[in-house]
C-alpha cells in the first residue's frame, strides 16, 4: 500500500493540460446543473433516468482527458554517458537505416516511437548535450505510424550535440488527431536526460536519428517508457 501511494505522488498533471481540465470541469458542472434544472422542472421521472447517463458520459470523457495529461516524475538511474533513452512512452514502430538529407546528409539509424492517445504525451530529451537547432515545419496530418508521416506531417526538429561530439536529431511528429506540437528546447541551451523536451497532444510519434554505428537496444513493437527505456548506445 505504501509503495502504491509513493508511486501516485510521483504522478502529476502536465502544465499543458491544467487550464483545459479546469475549464472543461466547469463546463461539465454548468451543463449538468442546467440540464438537471430544465428536465426536473418538466419531467422529474425522465430527469432521474437521463441525468445519470449524461453525467456518466461527460465525467468519463473528462477522466480520459485527465489520463491523457498525466505527467509522471521520472529519473533515469543508469549511466547516461553515450546512452540514448526513449523520448516518449509508446511502442517501437520503425527501426531502419535511412538517408537523412535535411541536416546530416548521410545515412542514419532511425528509431520511431508511436504514441497512442492512451500514452503519456510528455516528451523527454533522449541524451545529455547541447541544443544546436530547433525548427518547426508545417505539414499534413497523416496517420502517425505511416512512413511518410516523418517527412510530410507537421513536425518539430531538435538537433542535439552530445558531450562526445555526436549529433542526433529528435523529431516530434503530429498525427491524424494531434494538432499541436509544443517544444521547450531552445538553441544553444544545455539539455539533460530527465528534462522535458516538449509535449504533443493526442496520437503522435517521435523519431530519433542516430549515427549509423550506434548499437540499437530495442526491438520492433517493444513498449517504451519515456526517460527510462534505453533505445541505443552511441559507439
Amino acid at each position: 500500500m505504501g509503495e502504491r501511494i509513493k508511486k501516485l505522488k510521483k504522478i502529476r498533471i502536465h502544465r499543458e493540460g491544467t487550464s483545459e481540465l479546469i475549464y472543461s470541469a466547469i463546463i461539465i458542472i454548468a451543463v449538468c446543473s442546467g440540464l438537471w434544472y430544465v428536465l426536473y422542472s418538466t419531467n422529474p421521472l425522465f430527469c432521474h433516468i437521463i441525468m445519470p447517463i449524461v453525467t456518466g458520459v461527460l465525467v468519463t470523457a473528462w477522466l480520459i482527458a485527465l489520463n491523457f495529461y498525466r505527467c509522471p516524475i521520472r529519473y533515469f538511474n543508469g549511466d547516461s554517458e553515450r546512452t540514448v533513452v526513449a523520448p516518449a512512452d509508446g511502442k517501437i514502430v520503425v527501426i531502419e537505416e535511412v538517408e537523412e538529407n535535411t541536416y546530416f546528409h548521410d545515412r542514419r539509424l532511425m528509431v520511431s516511437i508511436f504514441m497512442s492517445p492512451w500514452n503519456v504525451h510528455a516528451n523527454w530529451f533522449p541524451v545529455d548535450g547541447r541544443v544546436k537547432k530547433v525548427h518547426h515545419e508545417n505539414g499534413n496530418y497523416h496517420k502517425a505510424w505511416l512512413p511518410k508521416a516523418s517527412e510530410e506531417n507537421e513536425h518539430a526538429d531538435i538537433v542535439i550535440e552530445t558531450p562526445e561530439g555526436e549529433d542526433i536529431l529528435v523529431r516530434q511528429i503530429a498525427g491524424a488527431l494531434a494538432r499541436r506540437i509544443v517544444t521547450y528546447a531552445k538553441p544553444e541551451e544545455e539539455c539533460y536526460i530527465d528534462q522535458h523536451l516538449g509535449f504533443i497532444k493526442l496520437g503522435s510519434r517521435v523519431d530519433v536519428f542516430l549515427p549509423i554505428n550506434s548499437k540499437i537496444c530495442v526491438t520492433m513493437d517493444q513498449p517504451t517508457t519515456g526517460d527510462q527505456t534505453v533505445i541505443a548506445k552511441l559507439r
